[in-house]
């Protein structure tokens, strides 16, 4: 088990045990986020074995779903995963560090005057706009760049992507030869809807233009897009969030291995009387003699508000000395009230550690007493909880490469100094 280097850890002293060293360290925060790698490599493995003969790739933008980019990448990496997306080119530098040798696709696109950037760090733009096109082609003619991008098409989500008619526009460019696309994809609307037929629709104009790319590996499937099976997985899938622990069949039970386990430390605990009232405004009152627990969390931790309870609507619950105690009054910045009264004496005591996930408590249950999905829950959890890292042969995080360290294969173009204007698109 090994946990992220932070300047605010306690330092390890000669004067105590590892482990000693290790709850010293913990206790410094009120809250512990532990991620179990071995859990997101199962997960992994299970989406691959569903995909074959498919490849399965990961994405870890936002920091892979608040799990730790650089702790996960690599983890998968030795489990075998050879291609990683992301969302911005700064991601993409913790990425490189993480997985020298891996493809690397960066979902946001292609801005004029970005390519040295791509070129420095070897990884791959997602061209979702014919303006990105022009602008990737006159980098790579001036610079003779020739490190690769994705084609991503628009076939219903009205989001990103090149529509179907300008998609059809460039094949005769892509036919022609040294277009330097690797791979052309497109984003499920509804996968997790079994019964969609916009699923069929998006399917059939997807395999429709894939099918002119010549040559071109093709990829539709995300997470839940990879159950609605083999038509749908093409040439490589794109997991994220189940790789997480969400469900991606939520008309079902889920598949998928807990990631996140999230233990929160008791500050305070204290006895009301009937009728008495707990948190900001007033809103949750005492029915009973009540004992209380405070808890070292709250919204600032990504604890939403939102899990609140009042009089007439019970709240979230937390897993206490092995049995759920339901929250009490509004969640506030910092701290949660825990009503306590049913366990038995000296079974909560300042300094405990109680469960908000884990023992149960799914990433998805949490969700919905957030008024969220699956993705926001662990996007949102905090940096002030301590976060250790189990399983998968982990190392403490790497330091991000400057943009002067450049992968060396291809060789870093010059940069650029006055890019002309984008020339006009052929075909």
């Amino acid at each position: 088990m090994t946990m992220a280097s932070d300047p605010n850890m306690i330092p390890q002293t000669g004067l105590l045990s590892s482990e000693a060293n290790k709850a010293a360290a913990l206790a410094a925060y009120g809250g512990v986020l532990t991620v179990d790698l071995d859990a997101i490599i199962a997960n992994w493995r299970k989406l691959e074995k569903t995909a074959v003969p498919a490849e399965c790739s990961a994405v870890i933008k936002a920091d892979a779903y608040g799990c730790g980019a650089a702790q996960v990448a690599q983890a998968l990496n030795k489990a075998g995963c050879k291609t990683f997306f992301v969302a911005t080119i700064e991601e993409a530098r913790t990425a490189r560090a993480a997985v020298p040798d891996a493809t690397i696709y960066v979902l946001g696109g292609y801005f004029q005057n970005t390519g040295e950037h791509y070129a420095k760090i070897n990884c791959r733009p997602v061209i979702g706009d014919l303006n990105e096109l022009a602008e990737w082609d006159v980098f790579c003619r001036r610079t003779g760049w020739s490190g690769g991008a994705a084609i991503h098409i628009d076939t219903g989500m009205n989001r990103l992507g090149l529509t179907l008619a300008e998609a059809q526009a460039i094949i005769p460019r892509i036919n022609a030869g040294d277009h330097g696309i690797t791979l052309v994809m497109s984003h499920l609307v509804a996968a997790e809807q079994l019964n969609s037929q916009i699923n069929a629709k998006q399917l059939a104009a997807f395999r429709a233009i894939a099918s002119e790319f010549s040559g071109v590996p093709a990829a539709l499937a995300n997470s839940s897009g990879i159950f609605l099976g083999a038509p749908f997985q093409f040439d490589l899938v794109r997991p994220g969030a189940a790789l997480y622990g969400v469900n991606p069949t939520p008309e079902a039970d889920n598949p998928m291995q807990q990631v996140v386990d999230l233990k929160a430390r008791i500050v305070q605990t204290r006895s009301i009387e009937r009728g008495e009232t707990v948190g900001y405004g007033g809103t949750w009152s005492a029915r009973r003699p009540t004992k209380l627990a405070i808890i070292a969390v709250g919204y600032a931790d990504g604890y939403f508000r939102a899990a609140s309870s009042n009089d007439g609507t019970r709240g979230a619950e937390v897993i206490v000395a092995g049995k759920r105690c339901p929250v009490a009054g509004r969640i506030s910045m910092d701290l949660i009230a825990i009503d306590i009264t049913d366990l038995p004496p000296n079974a909560a005591r300042r300094g405990h550690m109680v469960t908000l996930l884990g023992e149960g408590i799914t990433v998805d249950e949490l969700a919905h007493h957030f008024g969220t999905i699956g993705y926001e829950v662990l996007t949102s959890l905090g940096h002030r909880y301590a976060r250790v890292y189990k399983g998968g042969n982990v190392v403490e995080p790497l330091v991000k490469p400057e943009p002067a360290k450049a992968a060396e294969q291809p060789p870093s173009p010059p940069p650029l100094e006055q890019p002309p204007p984008p020339p006009p698109l052929p075909g």
